[in-house]
Parts: C-alpha cells; sequence; structure tokens
C-alpha cells in the first residue's frame, strides 16, 4: 500500500439521508475523498453503498445532507452536473456501446459538438491513441467495442473518463469477473491514476484487496458510516465487525466432519473439446475438496463434465464406488449430482421467474403425477418453496418475488435450494460466494458446513484463495486442464496453492 500524499477533499458527503418511501437507505452517510487518495468503501448488501453513489454521480437526489466538490457545495443534482465537476463511475457491466468503434465510445461525452459540424476522424484516432496510452492499454482505437475482453472494456471507460478530465473516479467491484493477471493490471494503472492527483472510491467485496491498493476505507452499515480509518491501522476481522455489528470470528466457519466413502471418483479423466486431460481425483462422503487455479486453468470445464455438459471422452467416473457414464444433466441428477455454475444470473437461476418455481426447477417430476401430461401440484410447490426459504434464511418479500430483484446472496441461496431438493450426494458449487457481502458469505459457508455434516460430498471451486483455505479438507489445485496437486488441509498455504498455479515453487516459510 502507498501513502497518499496529504491533499486537501476532492469530494466531501456530509450526513446524506435518502429514503425511498418507507425504506430508510441512507441515513447520516459521511465520506471525505482527498486528491490522490484510493478510498475503499465496503458495507454488507442493503448497506447504501449503492444508493450513495448514485448520488454522488448526480443519478439520484438526496433528501438531506450535503455534497461538497473542492470545497463548494454542489447545488445541482444530475449526471452532467456531477460529469462537469469531474466525478465519473464505471461499474461492473462497462456502459460502452458494442457497435461503435473504441474511438468512437472514447468520444462519446467528451468531444464538443456542433450543430452542422464536421467529424475531424484524424484527431479522434489520435486523441484515443493518446487516452489509452495513459492507461497503459494495447488496443486498437479501430477495433468494436464489443469485441473487447471485461478487462479491455473496463481499460477503454477509464481512458473516456480521463479525457473528460475526471477528478474522482468510482470503481465498482472492479475486478469481480477479472482473471489474476487483469486485475494486477488494474491495480497498476490505479496507481498511476493516483500518483496523478486522482480520487478514486473503490467499491469492493475483496477486503484482501484493501492493504494492497488502499489508503483509507469507510464502511457503511444499514445506511449509516460506521466510521473511517487508515488502512495500515485496521485489520481484516475488524472490517468485518464493523460491517456486519458483531463479532465475525467464523467467515469461514468449517469444523472437522467425520469422512465417509468416496462418492465421486475421477481415474484419468479428459475431454478434449474442454481442454481437460488426465484428471485424477476423489470426493468423499462429507469432506469439502477445494479446487483452485487460475482463470483457464480448468476447473469450470471439470465442473461441466462430471455434470454430463461436455461428456468425458476419455477416462472413469465412478459415483458411490459404481463406474458411471454421464451424457448429460439428467443423467447427473438422477446419479446424485448437483451443480450450482459460476454466473448464477445467466445458468444458477431464472431471474425474472419467482422463488417458488426457481427451486423446483430441477425436480419438475417430484410436483407431478409422472404422467406426461398430469397436473403440476403447485400447491405442493408454494409449500417446499416457504420451506426452503425459512430453512436457508432466504430474505424475500416473498416466495412469489422475481429471483431476479434479491441480493445476490440470497439468489446463492435459492439456487442451492434448488440442487438440495434434489437430493444430491455430490454437490458442485463454482464461485459458491462470488460478488456477495461478508454476512452473506458466512450463511453459505455455514450451509455448506450442514451439508457436509450430513454426508455431501462437496467440491467448491473458487478463486479467493481465503475461501478455499478456509472451507476445505483438502485443496485440489489445477493448471493447464489438469490436477497438478492435492494438499491436505495443514500443508495449504496460500503461497503454496499460487505457486503451483503458476507452476513455480513456494517461497519457503519465514
Amino acid at each position: 500500500m502507498l501513502i497518499a500524499p496529504d491533499r486537501g477533499p476532492v469530494l466531501q458527503a456530509i450526513d446524506v439521508a435518502k429514503s425511498y418511501g418507507g425504506v430508510r437507505a441512507l441515513r447520516g452517510a459521511t465520506l471525505e475523498l482527498r486528491a490522490g487518495e484510493v478510498h475503499g468503501l465496503v458495507g454488507e448488501n442493503g448497506a447504501g453503498k449503492s444508493t450513495l453513489i448514485k448520488i454522488l454521480t448526480g443519478a439520484v437526489r438526496p433528501d438531506g445532507g450535503e455534497i461538497v466538490v473542492e470545497g463548494r457545495p454542489l447545488l445541482q443534482h444530475s449526471p452532467r452536473a456531477a460529469k462537469a465537476k469531474g466525478i465519473a463511475a464505471i461499474y461492473q457491466q462497462p456502459a460502452l456501446f458494442p457497435e461503435l468503434s473504441v474511438a468512437e465510445n472514447l468520444a462519446t461525452g467528451v468531444e464538443a459538438h456542433r450543430a452542422w459540424g464536421r467529424i475531424d476522424w484524424g484527431a479522434r484516432r489520435a486523441r484515443a491513441v493518446q487516452l489509452l496510452a495513459r492507461v497503459g492499454a494495447r488496443i486498437d482505437p479501430d477495433a468494436e467495442a464489443g469485441d473487447l475482453s471485461m478487462p479491455e472494456q473496463q481499460l477503454v471507460e477509464i481512458a473516456r473518463a480521463l479525457g473528460a478530465d475526471a477528478k474522482v473516479l468510482i470503481l465498482d467491484e472492479p475486478t469481480a469477473s477479472l482473471a489474476y493477471d487483469d486485475a494486477r493490471n488494474l491495480f497498476r494503472v490505479i496507481g498511476e491514476l493516483r500518483a496523478r492527483g486522482v480520487g478514486l472510491i473503490y467499491i469492493t467485496h475483496r477486503l484482501e484487496e484493501l492493504p494492497e491498493i488502499a489508503d483509507r476505507v469507510t464502511v457503511l452499515r444499514d445506511g449509516q458510516t460506521i466510521g473511517t480509518r487508515d488502512m495500515r491501522d485496521v485489520t481484516r476481522d475488524q472490517l468485518i465487525q464493523m460491517m456486519v455489528g458483531r463479532e465475525l470470528s467464523a467467515v469461514f466457519p468449517k469444523h472437522a466432519v467425520a469422512i465417509g466413502e468416496p462418492m465421486l471418483e475421477l481415474r484419468g479423466v479428459g475431454c478434449v473439446p474442454a481442454g481437460v486431460r488426465d484428471v485424477t481425483l476423489d470426493v468423499r462422503a462429507g469432506e469439502i475438496v477445494g479446487v483452485a487455479g487460475l482463470v483457464g486453468a480448468g476447473r469450470t470445464a471439470l465442473a461441466r463434465i462430471v455434470f454430463g455438459l461436455t461428456p468425458a471422452d476419455a477416462g472413469e467416473i465412478r459415483v458411490r464406488g459404481r463406474r458411471v457414464s454421464i451424457g448429460s444433466p439428467a443423467e447427473a441428477i438422477a446419479l446424485g449430482i448437483g451443480y450450482c455454475p459460476e454466473d448464477r444470473r445467466q445458468h444458477g437461476i431464472v431471474p425474472e421467474m419467482p422463488v417458488s418455481a426457481n427451486v423446483t426447477l430441477a425436480a419438475l417430476d417430484r410436483f407431478s403425477d409422472g404422467r406426461p401430461l398430469g397436473a403440476f401440484d403447485f400447491a405442493r410447490e408454494r409449500s417446499v418453496a416457504a420451506d426452503y426459504v425459512r430453512r436457508l434464511g432466504i430474505r424475500t418479500p416473498s416466495i412469489f418475488t422475481r429471483v431476479g430483484s434479491l441480493s445476490g446472496g440470497n439468489q446463492q441461496k435459492v439456487a442451492l435450494s434448488r440442487w438440495l431438493l434434489t437430493k444430491p450426494s455430490v454437490l458442485i458449487l463454482d464461485e459458491p460466494t462470488q460478488g456477495i457481502d461478508v454476512g452473506a458469505k458466512a450463511e453459505i459457508h455455514s450451509l455448506m458446513v450442514g451439508l457436509a455434516e450430513q454426508g455431501v460430498a462437496i467440491v467448491m471451486i473458487s478463486s479467493e484463495l481465503p475461501e478455499i483455505l478456509g472451507m476445505s479438507d483438502r485443496v485440489a489445485v489445477m493448471r493447464g486442464g489438469t490436477v497438478v496437486e492435492v494438499l491436505g488441509r495443514d500443508e495449504a498455504s496460500q503461497e503454496h496453492l499460487l505457486a503451483a498455479a503458476l507452476g513455480g515453487h513456494a517461497a519457503p516459510a519465514a
């Protein structure tokens, strides 16, 4: 972590309040951002982070309080006014025009438009090259924005903000979908912007990133600012306590569970189209086996093989000691295998459908009389869904609420309930807590431990090494489409896992 120079505040939110109907989203929220500072903003889902950012960017008008930019109150609350003051935000999903070129996207909202004026295409392209160079992006300015990768689109958005002379840059979960190398490059760009005097607000659920890049951090809870701390003076555990309002020593509530017989055995399993080769691994009843590795190492591809989405073309798979051939998800489900995929909004849930329908989606045959045109038992579906909402602590107005309107943690619980209804003996969880707050993570982890106690064999794929280390009985590290090392809980360390994933050697312990 770099120490920010002692510069004055470039942006202040003072006692900001906002209500929606009878719900108080913000009450007395305060934040101060200095020029040349990276300021972390953390809190559980629903803490008020999004509302505060919408107010800072002019998208929402506060009910009370004050926004001050470079010592002067912001009297007009609109996106245009915020932009004119140099405030820009970059969200998880970049807001580029996919059919336009990079240069055209960089020009939107930056170039002055004159009636009947001609576009100087040469100057526009030269300007794009200059802006891309400022963020270290090797991107063709003539490429279509829709063809760029996610990290490339983020860099284009940062370049566009710089082109608009942004003094304040708000980054909302910028590394949520980035690979390790892309995240490192983003951190480099953030450091360069910081050195130029840009103030950055960095919103993240990944608390382990903050000591490396943030100077200070502000915690929101229930719409209020709980406190602001220098990063060098606060620990991760202290931040968690501030966020949830209670001691949370059990973010990873793993404890010893009796380990039973092998539920899933892979022997030399491979699939050429999926890029997976010669994987040997077993998972026992009551065991949580973490699967670590860099993005592209083959972790998700292996999960898809076991679930029959891309069937194996080599090796042997055994379930409960019996050799099986899994050619489809239906066959996997019939064998007692459940799979919560990484992209829950696209593959894990159906956002437009209610909670009740999402819960029963993998076991529809249990709610009819078994005939092809048999009547569906909606009353039983409602009863079962209500039971899982209660058992898993799913926070929803009702079982008829659209799942897409729930928080990320509650969406994940709905996805889990679907597979719990099938009574799986093997459950594959791909990034089970990605993008959800620390309180919801603890709840998901507790559910996992409870399933392990019931004898479920769990395969947990995660890019978060603290989660891998905190929840796994054993850790399988993948690289290049195969398992390169399997470590016991007492053997694993972040340095060892990262070295294995990168193909190097862990440094000896100090």
